[in-house]
C-alpha cells in the first residue's frame, strides 16, 4: 500500500514527497478512521483526501460550502486525469442525473456536494446505493456556532451520514479553528477520539500591515501601492458587491487591469473574470469574502482588505490567500473602528447568542488591528499557538510603538481576575479596576472588592491592551468552555507571588491619527529584480501555457 501511495502522489499528482503531516493523514484515512485536520491555507489539505479517495475503491463524498471552490477543484482533478463531479443548483435534471449515474456506476472516484443539497431527500435515497469510500468535511468550521462562517446546514451533517448505511470515516479539515471551535466541530460530528493533526498557523513569508482608513487617501494609497507592483497577482476584499464594484472601477479608469467577482454577478462573467485572474489576464480581482476559497493560484503577492473582516478566522484564511508558493506576501488591511460599529448594526437582527458571538468575534478583530503587539505573535496566540519572540516581520515590529512600564498595572489587572473567581469576561474586570458601578457589579459584591476602582484614572481602552498583552505573553488564557472568560496560568500566579518590570506597548489609536500623506508604502517596493525580465519571462511562461492546455485539447 505505502508504495502504491507514493506512485500515486507522483504519478497523478506531480508531487516526489509529502508536505508536513500530509503522510500521516493520508495512512489515517486509508485505514477507514476518523481525521481532524487544522492546516493553513496554501499547505495542502485537498492532497489529503483528494489521494486516498484515487485509492480507495467506491466514491469519496466532499462536503464543500462553495460553489466556486467545487468548480475549481472538479475542473483541476479532470484535468489530470481523475474522475470527479459536484452536484449542486448549478446542475439542471439531466446534468443532476448524468452525475448520479457515474457515481452509481462506481465511475466516480469524488462527488462534491453542497451541504444544502445533501439535506434533499432524493440525494439521501441516491447516496445510500452508491459505493461510498469516506466522507470529506471541508470548511469544517462551518459546523461550530464559534466559527467565523457558521452555517446551520453543517450542524445536520453527521445525522445525514448515518443515514447513509455502514459507519463511514469521516475526514474534516480547516484552515481556521480556535481551541474553542476545534471542541465544538469534534463534538458535533461525534469524533472526539479522531487523530487530530495540526499544523502551525505561522506564515512566515506574510508580511503583516494595518494602516489608518480615510476614505479618499485610502483609495489614492491602494492605487499607488498595485501600481508599484507592476504584474504583480493581488486580491482587493470589500464587504459590500456595491464597494466592490466601486473599487474595481476606479482601478481600472486608474490603467490598472482589475475585475470584480461577487455573487450578484451573471455565472459565466463571474467565472470568466476568475479564469482571467488565473491566467493572468487581470491582475487584480476586487471581491467580497467568498473568492479564492481553493483556488489554485500560488502567487498571488499582495492581499488587502479595503474592509475589515467579521472575524480574524476570516482575516487569516483571507490573508492566507498570499504567497502560497512560499515567497513574499504582502497582508494589507486599513482600518477605523467606524468599520466595527457597522458591522455590529448589521447583527442586531441575529438570535441572541449568535449576536453575542458575533459581537466577540469583532471585538477581537478590533483588538488585533488597535494592538502595537507583534501581528504575527497576536494571531498565533488567537488559535492556541505561543510564540516565544516576536517575528521582526510586520508593521508593529518593523515600527514599534511607545511602551511603559506596567508591572504595578499587569498585578491589578491579575488581582482582578483572582478577586472575582476567574469567571468573568474582560469588560467587567475593566469595569472593576474602573469602579464603574451597575447593578450587575452589586449582585456578585464586585463593588466591595479591595480591587474596586484602583484603575479609575486610566480609560478603558488601555486597560483592555493590559488584559490582551497579559494574554499573549500567557500570564493570562481564556477558558475553553465559557467562552471570554479569563483565567490565570501558572505563570500569571508566579507573577503575582513575585513581580518583576515588564515593558508593555501602546496600542495604535487611529481615530487619532492624521492622514498618511502617501510617503510609505510598504516593504515590498523595493525592486529586487530586473523588471522588463520579469515581464518578458512571464509572457514566456503564458505562451508556453497556452501552448500546453492547446495541445491537451
Amino acid at each position: 500500500m505505502e508504495q502504491r501511495v507514493k506512485d500515486n502522489l507522483k504519478k497523478i499528482f506531480g508531487f516526489s514527497q509529502f508536505r508536513g503531516t500530509q503522510e500521516a493523514i493520508v495512512d489515517s484515512v486509508l485505514k477507514g478512521k476518523n481525521t481532524f485536520v487544522i492546516m493553513p491555507t496554501g499547505a495542502g489539505k485537498s492532497l489529503c483526501y483528494q489521494l486516498p479517495a484515487v485509492i480507495l475503491d467506491g466514491t469519496a463524498i466532499v462536503i464543500s460550502p462553495l460553489i466556486a471552490l467545487m468548480k475549481n477543484q472538479v475542473d483541476q482533478l479532470n484535468a489530470i486525469g481523475v474522475t470527479a463531479y459536484f452536484l449542486n443548483s448549478t446542475l439542471n435534471k439531466s446534468e443532476v442525473n448524468k452525475v448520479k449515474a457515474e457515481v452509481l456506476s462506481g465511475h466516480a472516484k469524488l462527488l462534491y456536494v453542497a451541504p444544502e443539497s445533501l439535506t434533499k431527500e432524493e440525494n439521501i435515497a441516491f447516496l445510500q446505493q452508491a459505493n461510498i469510500s469516506f466522507v470529506a468535511i471541508d470548511e469544517a468550521h462551518c459546523i461550530s456556532e464559534w466559527g467565523h462562517d457558521f452555517r446551520p446546514e453543517y450542524r445536520k451533517i453527521k445525522s445525514i451520514i448515518a443515514q447513509l448505511g455502514k459507519q463511514l470515516p469521516i475526514i474534516a479539515l480547516t484552515a481556521t479553528a480556535t481551541p474553542k471551535v476545534q471542541q465544538d466541530i469534534q463534538r458535533n460530528l461525534q469524533m472526539e477520539e479522531a487523530d487530530l493533526y495540526k499544523s502551525s498557523f505561522n506564515r512566515t513569508n506574510l508580511y503583516y500591515e494595518i494602516r489608518p482608513k480615510l476614505k479618499e487617501e485610502t483609495r489614492k494609497q491602494i492605487i499607488r501601492y498595485i501600481k508599484n507592483q507592476k504584474g504583480k497577482s493581488g486580491i482587493i476584499y470589500c464587504l459590500s458587491r456595491k464597494k466592490v464594484e466601486e473599487i474595481a472601477e476606479l482601478l481600472t479608469v486608474n490603467g490598472i487591469k482589475a475585475a470584480p467577482y461577487h455573487a450578484g454577478l451573471d455565472q459565466q462573467v463571474r467565472m470568466k473574470n476568475q479564469d482571467d485572474f488565473l491566467n493572468e489576464e487581470v491582475d487584480v480581482i476586487v471581491a467580497t469574502i467568498a473568492f479564492g476559497m481553493g483556488i489554485d493560484k500560488p502567487d498571488v503577492r499582495y492581499v488587502i482588505h479595503y474592509d475589515v473582516p467579521k472575524s480574524l478566522e476570516g482575516y487569516y484564511q483571507e490573508t492566507g490567500r498570499a504567497g502560497r508558493d512560499g515567497l513574499e506576501g504582502h497582508c494589507l488591511m486599513f482600518y477605523r473602528y467606524e468599520d466595527i460599529i457597522k458591522l455590529e448594526k448589521f447583527n442586531k437582527d441575529k438570535p441572541v447568542t449568535e449576536r453575542e458571538n458575533a459581537r466577540l468575534l469583532l471585538q477581537e478583530m478590533a483588538a488585533y488591528a488597535e494592538s502595537s503587539v507583534c501581528r504575527r505573535r497576536f494571531i498565533l496566540h488567537y488559535f492556541g499557538e505561543i510564540m516565544e519572540k516576536d517575528c521582526g516581520y510586520c508593521d508593529n515590529c518593523k515600527k514599534p510603538k511607545e511602551s511603559f512600564q506596567a508591572r504595578e498595572l499587569l498585578l491589578q489587572g491579575l488581582q482582578t481576575v483572582e478577586q472575582t473567581g476567574s469567571r468573568f469576561l474582560m469588560d467587567h474586570l475593566v469595569n472593576v479596576l474602573r469602579g464603574v458601578k451597575n447593578d450587575y457589579m452589586s449582585s456578585y459584591g464586585h463593588d466591595a472588592l479591595p480591587v474596586f476602582g484602583v484603575g479609575a484614572e486610566l480609560d478603558e481602552r488601555l486597560w483592555k491592551s493590559i488584559f490582551r498583552q497579559a494574554l499573549i505573553f500567557n500570564f493570562l488564557e481564556k477558558d475553553i468552555e465559557s467562552y471570554g472568560v479569563l483565567k490565570l496560568t501558572p505563570k500569571g500566579i508566579s507573577f503575582m507571588e513575585s513581580p518583576f518590570d515588564l515593558l508593555m506597548s501602546k496600542d495604535h489609536d487611529f481615530e487619532s491619527m492624521l492622514e498618511n500623506d502617501g510617503q510609505e508604502e510598504g516593504h515590498m517596493e523595493r525592486k529586487a529584480h530586473d523588471e522588463k525580465l520579469f515581464e518578458l519571462l512571464k509572457l514566456e511562461r503564458k505562451k508556453v501555457a497556452k501552448a500546453k492546455v492547446f495541445l491537451l485539447m
